[in-house]
């Protein structure tokens, strides 16, 4: 694996590579981010990662300067991996010479909804870097967690009306044994907190059972989880039944229809914020 630190020696590895697929990331790399590098695999060659911690997408009270930084062991662990072609881990004076004037807004309706609206200025951030890392990288596909919903969405919105050449492929989440998606902040919790946050996964199972089982009123299902997670020490951001397609609050007429829903959850537990969420489909 070649490791380069600067967009033109990533330009010189790329010339002349039509076919190549990309994971971004914010590094502290764990089992989640190295299954999208085997997904990458199947579906180009080479393979291209990216390190990155990108400031323009954390707000001004989050953990942007204690964000874990493992360049090192990250590295090892590619290595290890042997799918990835170039790793490419820029510094910020890289990948912003200059203030970021130009930045990419999603729409409101996207892009101000639940996490957008817990985190303003979190999908502009995102948009901005990940335009900015395919115009470097250009790849063919790239490939996103299912565990960021919304930010898969927005990123696939963004290619779509930029017509940007670059196929967006879903993998889904990646968990431990007990449900807990995986997660980078999942080291900040304490041994206590670790053993309570699967309860969010658990939450999202139940309320999927119980759509399927023909509940349609989304309201109630929504409170009766969040009234559990504060009653268990959570600080419930959003905890809600969404459409799939769009991420609109279903009609109770398309909750009885069977309409593809996602169930989208963010709460803090202690200082640690966890998201998740869990595809509703019927057979």
């Amino acid at each position: 694996m070649k490791v380069v630190h600067t967009i033109e020696a990533l330009r010189d590895q790329m010339r002349g590579q039509l076919r190549a697929s990309f994971v971004p990331t914010m590094g502290n790399l764990h089992e989640g981010h190295l299954s999208l590098m085997r997904m990458a695999r199947q579906h180009g060659d080479p393979v291209v990662a990216s390190i990155f911690v990108n400031r323009l997408q954390f707000g001004p009270n989050e953990d942007f300067d204690s964000y874990p930084r493992t360049l090192q062991d990250d590295i090892e662990k590619l290595e290890r991996e042997r799918d990835v072609y170039v790793l490419f881990a820029p510094n910020e004076s890289e990948m912003y010479p200059e203030p970021q004037s130009y930045q990419i807004l999603p729409p409101p309706d996207l892009g101000g909804i639940l996490e957008g609206e817990f985190r303003p200025g979190f999908f502009m951030g995102v948009s901005t870097v990940v335009l900015k890392l395919f115009s470097c990288v250009q790849p063919r596909v790239a490939v996103f967690g299912k565990k960021d919903y919304q930010q898969l969405m927005v990123v696939r919105n963004m290619c779509r009306q930029f017509q940007l050449p670059v196929k967006i492929i879903a993998h889904e989440t990646v968990r431990d044994a007990d449900g807990l998606a995986l997660s980078s902040r999942n080291r900040y919790l304490s041994p206590e907190e670790r053993a309570e946050a699967p309860r969010l996964y658990a939450l999202l199972q139940q309320l999927r059972q119980d759509v399927l089982a023909g509940a349609s009123d989304c309201v109630a299902l929504e409170q009766a989880a969040i009234d559990d997670l504060k009653k268990r020490g959570w600080q419930v951001d959003y905890f809600t039944v969404r459409r799939q397609r769009d991420l609109l609050p279903p009609s109770p007429e398309e909750m009885k229809e069977g309409v593809p829903l996602v169930a989208l959850a963010a709460a803090k537990l202690g200082s640690t914020r966890l998201i998740d969420n869990l595809e509703v489909e019927r057979a």
